[in-house]
């Protein structure tokens, strides 16, 4: 009889019992994440300024930007999801500074020391958008030198940041997930829903440009699967979305109307959107200095105007494969729950 080579052995895999660290759980994909991985059997600690509240997790409250206190969460986890950010299309860029890159280095510095070599870090697909159309592309390289806006360099520079660690043996999976929406997101699903209710929605052009988009639960699932897995996929860029690019406009008015507003019917040239975009932006940026923090965005903004005037989808095979995950719910039927979620609870 002849003998058989054994087969090498499976990887290691990131498993329920293990102890995670996850930043950020007082938004909807952090905690909808968090919540995910509690019930999975994982035991999770949370950083973030307020309370998470989610059964079943350890909250340690406060900022990014406090080392110590970025140590104690740390210690004793076995792997760490950073998803904090400050997001914004507005805003003085050292709020940005503080929380996107000092942040990050904090908790680059944390894992370290406490040998936590696992590392799932949340970035964005603006960190390589410099305002073309994107069209069935990869990851890119983040290039903070190119994007705009104060969001997108300083998520490109702690990308930079996270792939000097993973060069020195840190092992790091970046995924980038691509405009998440769904029931209680409060910053795509709301302002496309409040916007359009007030009349303030604007559809550049003809609204045709092909965006593709990324429905909450799908989220969750996928981020379930990039830390079990992270071991054996650890090195790479991947960005995350439902794989189903549509008109913008399209989904756009999918989304106002799931909501309960009316379709956006106001009509505005790109070119003049992106003026105006310009001219905004600095009359905000004064008004900033003058009033400090504002609690509304700006109508519009120059990067605003590209995101809504230019196409960005994304080759999805590698991400499907790497993740050995695919969406569970189409659009059309994030569409449907969502509307369903808005009749049942009177908001969105």
């Amino acid at each position: 009889m002849s003998e058989t080579t054994p087969s090498a052995p499976r990887p290691a895999e990131i498993l329920p019992g293990s102890r995670v660290l996850l930043t950020g759980a007082s938004g909807l994909l952090g905690g909808s994440v968090a919540r995910r991985l509690a019930q999975d059997g994982y035991e999770v600690t949370t950083l973030q300024r307020s309370a998470s509240g989610l059964d079943k997790v350890r909250d340690v409250r406060g900022s990014l930007t406090d080392h110590a206190l970025v140590a104690q969460a740390m210690a004793g986890q076995d792997a760490v999801i950073h998803m904090a950010a400050k997001v914004s299309v507005s805003g003085r860029r050292q709020d940005f500074v503080d929380v996107n890159i000092h942040g990050t280095e904090n908790i680059l510095d944390a894992a370290e020391a406490a040998g936590v070599e696992h590392l799932l870090h949340v970035s964005s697909p603006s960190v390589a958008h410099a305002g073309t159309s994107l069209v069935g592309e990869g990851a890119g390289d983040p290039d903070p030198t190119a994007v705009l806006g104060h969001y997108a360099r300083t998520k490109a520079e702690a990308e930079l940041l996270v792939q000097a660690r993973a060069a020195a043996g840190m092992k790091v999976l970046v995924i980038r997930p691509h405009l998440i929406w769904g029931p209680g997101d409060g910053q795509l699903t709301r302002r496309v829903v409040d916007r359009a209710r007030s009349g303030r929605l604007p559809l550049l052009g003809s609204g045709a440009a092909l965006v593709d988009t990324l429905y909450i639960d799908n989220a969750v699932d996928a981020f379930a699967a990039g830390l079990r897995r992270l071991p054996q996929i650890h090195g790479r860029r991947l960005v995350l979305t439902n794989g189903e690019p549509r008109p913008i406009g399209e989904l756009l008015m999918g989304i106002a109307e799931a909501g309960g507003a009316r379709r956006p019917r106001l009509r505005v040239a790109p070119a003049v959107a992106k003026a105006a975009g310009l001219a905004v932006e600095k009359i905000w940026g004064l008004a900033e200095r003058v009033a400090g923090d504002l609690d509304d965005e700006p109508p519009m903004t120059k990067f605003l105007a590209e995101q809504l005037s230019t196409a960005h989808w994304f080759d999805q095979r590698e991400t499907r494969a790497a993740l050995d995950w695919t969406p569970a719910i189409s659009i059309d039927d994030g569409l449907a729950l969502l509307a369903e979620h808005v009749r049942r609870t009177g908001g969105v």
